[in-house]
């Protein structure tokens, strides 16, 4: 996880509908930080039990680690949202579309190797030592199945392949069935399945990596 653009530059919000709902794909500025790291909190860790103490204090943690990305403004990284869209009447009563809700979001970056050992595929298996990684795609529950986090990997696919990358990875966990699902029908692939100590000795989940080409 990585930086990000404050402003749009020439990219334009994508729109889209969906049933009721309106979604407008963006990148993300830093007023939008306290929401993103409220639906990465909730998406990624439990309040049940003794993590609901923990809650807190891992929302600050995941706040201060977006914050310190954001900060230091690489030019391969991207954070990009989702916002639900509410119509509005404007002084010559036009109905409008303004951002409500943030409802989801993801992170893109350019990684090495040389400085990533997290990624233990190959070398011999990437034309380069530097990769295009996704991270961090959440969507709110209440919002999910509405096509929401296929749009933000096709606005993430398009802007690896204006970095000039012709492949996308990212980890998913095992036991994420859903994930999965959504990864395999977006057209992504297993590359490897990592083993830790944990997945070896307690059963734990192991990572898949997954990776989609764009050449062809």
């Amino acid at each position: 996880m990585n930086p990000l653009f404050f402003f749009s530059k020439s990219v334009k919000p994508q729109v889209r509908k969906y049933h009721q709902f309106d979604f407008s794909i963006r990148i993300a500025k830093p007023q939008d930080l306290k929401s993103i790291s409220e639906i990465l909190t909730n998406s990624f860790h439990s309040r049940k039990g003794i993590m609901g103490y923990i809650y807190p204090f891992l929302q600050v943690s995941i706040y201060e680690d977006l914050r310190n990305r954001i900060g230091s403004k690489s030019d391969h990284y991207l954070c990009i949202i989702a916002m639900l869209l509410k119509e509005t009447k404007s002084t010559e009563n036009l109905s409008a579309l303004e951002g409500h809700d943030l409802v989801g979001t993801v992170e893109i970056s350019i990684r090495s190797l040389q400085q990533n050992r997290l990624l233990l595929i190959n070398p011999w298996q990437l034309d380069n030592l530097e990769y295009a990684y996704l991270s961090n795609l959440a969507v709110d529950p209440d919002y999910r199945r509405l096509g929401i986090a296929q749009q933000l990997l096709n606005f993430c696919e398009h802007k690896v392949l204006e970095w000039g990358f012709s492949e996308l990875y990212l980890h998913v966990l095992e036991n994420n069935h859903s994930a999965q699902r959504l990864y395999y029908k977006a057209g992504y692939r297993l590359e490897e399945a990592e083993w830790t100590f944990g997945s070896l000795l307690f059963g734990q989940p192991r990572k898949l990596l997954l990776r989609k080409s764009f050449s062809g």
